[in-house]
């Protein structure tokens, strides 16, 4: 039922015409999202932080961040802290971000906490991948998991209590440089490379801003050059993103999940002349034992005798045939008279496929 509705909606498409914004198939070259990770201490925890014992990182990470207040603990002393846990940090740095602007942050448990609800992080820098420090987080989490325990052992867990978020905990200190506003052009990257779209991206630029204004680099990336003044750029790539498009159609293709049974086919699926029979094939065997009698005055005994009884069942399927030419909407029409299952439809497109038949891709997932 779902290989057959997931079929429908692809031969409802066939033959539609449609348009996308150039911001919804290209994005521009180096303007983007940075990661940022960190590491830092969640405070304030009711007896659900890490067990020392087996994380001393912990305690090393509580010491030093005394030490820097001037506190010293003694080297011997080994601190018992059931309300602290060590934690990893990640954010992601939009685009222009500024430093001041706030970013969201999420916890995650690095050592043995059983619940970081109720914690409070403390200050904790989070760096980029050139180990430089873009943001500052620290602020109360809000953890959506929980669990219970009794006394007896049993216990009882809802969602991940030992991961958590803080909404705007971090602020940016350090900008990230990107070449938007001085470099002499720009180049846009299409989210799925097709030389055709790529062409037709160049061709409507073109022809909204003047002559040479796009330049095709290839059939994943079309280089523009905009306006040198800042102001007149956002409003130059304002325009040229919310401009419409038609891609180019996808190449042939047919998808198989062969861990779910989910198949899409492509409408731009052909299928030479062939003819195909597909029938399954059922044995079964079933052992029936039986009581063996000795015949009078033999001297015999009576023995269990195991008997056989072997079944062969073939389900009469019809052969159908592939005219030339053939496409999505008679495929699927052949294949629902017959009324195979997905992975019966598998074993006919990949033996379609060795016959030369298919005139599209397989690509298993």
């Amino acid at each position: 039922m779902i290989l057959r509705l997931v079929m429908m909606l692809l031969m409802f498409s066939m033959g539609t015409a449609y348009a996308e914004r150039i911001k919804d198939l290209a994005e521009i070259s180096g303007v983007r999202p940075n990661q940022l990770v960190g590491y830092g201490l969640v405070v304030g925890l009711d007896g659900t932080g890490d067990s020392t014992n087996q994380t001393p990182f912990t305690v090393q990470s509580f010491k030093n961040m005394l030490a820097g207040f001037g506190i010293a603990v003694p080297a011997s002393m080994n601190p018992q802290l059931k309300n602290v846990a060590a934690v990893a940090l990640h954010a992601e740095l939009p685009p222009f971000a500024k430093p001041g602007q706030p970013i969201d942050v999420t916890v995650s448990s690095l050592g043995n906490a059983k619940s970081l609800r109720g914690g409070a992080l403390l200050m904790a820098p989070l760096k980029g991948a050139d180990g430089l420090t873009y943001a500052v987080a620290q602020g109360n989490l809000v953890v959506s998991g929980f669990g219970a325990q009794g006394s007896d052992g049993s216990k009882i867990t809802v969602n991940v209590p030992t991961v958590g978020t803080i909404p705007g905990g971090a602020l940016v200190e350090r900008t990230v440089s990107n070449p938007f506003s001085t470099a002499p052009t720009l180049t846009f990257n299409l989210h799925r490379y097709d030389f055709t779209t790529a062409m037709r991206v160049t061709d409507i630029i073109n022809k909204t801003f003047g002559p040479n204004t796009a330049t095709t680099l290839d059939g994943d990336s079309v280089q523009v050059t905009p306006p040198v003044n800042s102001s007149d750029r956002v409003v130059f790539i304002s325009t040229l993103e919310n401009l419409d498009v038609s891609p180019g159609t996808a190449a042939a293709r047919v998808i198989i999940n062969s861990r779910t049974g989910t198949i899409v086919i492509g409408q731009d699926v052909r299928v030479s002349p062939a003819a195909v029979s597909h029938g399954n094939l059922t044995v079964s065997i079933s052992e029936t034992p039986e009581i063996s009698q000795p015949g009078p005055l033999s001297n015999g005994q009576t023995e269990v005798v195991p008997k056989s009884n072997i079944q062969i069942t073939q389900d009469n399927r019809h052969m159908f045939l592939f005219k030339s030419g053939t496409s999505l909407d008679d495929i699927v029409r052949a294949v629902n008279r017959v009324g195979v299952a997905p992975g019966d439809l598998m074993a006919i497109l990949e033996a379609l496929k060795a016959a030369g038949a298919l005139q599209a891709e397989i690509k298993v997932i």
